[in-house]
């Protein structure tokens, strides 16, 4: 991976994380930069799984990979809340 593509990958991270935040209902009580975090974390790993299916490099947008890393990224967001909940 080059540096170019870490460094999308980063900023699809940031709307990744906020969409993912945004497809939960309620409030959530973690923090923007948890949220960036997750949603970083949520790219680089839905890339992964879309590429594993086969769905990474379509050739128009990759509205399965974005499909994966949003999904991702609400489930990390919901399990990082829950986490600071009970703590």
């Amino acid at each position: 991976m080059e540096s170019s593509e870490v460094i999308s990958s980063i900023v699809i991270g940031i709307v990744i994380g906020t969409l993912g935040r945004l497809v939960l209902p309620g409030r959530q009580c973690i923090s923007v930069l948890w949220t960036i975090g997750v949603g970083i974390v949520a790219a680089f790993v839905g890339t992964g799984i879309a590429a594993d299916l086969g769905v990474a490099d379509p050739k128009g947008i990759g509205w399965m990979e974005w499909l994966v890393q949003i999904g991702l990224a609400a489930v990390g967001v919901t399990a990082l809340e829950r986490a600071k909940a009970h703590s």
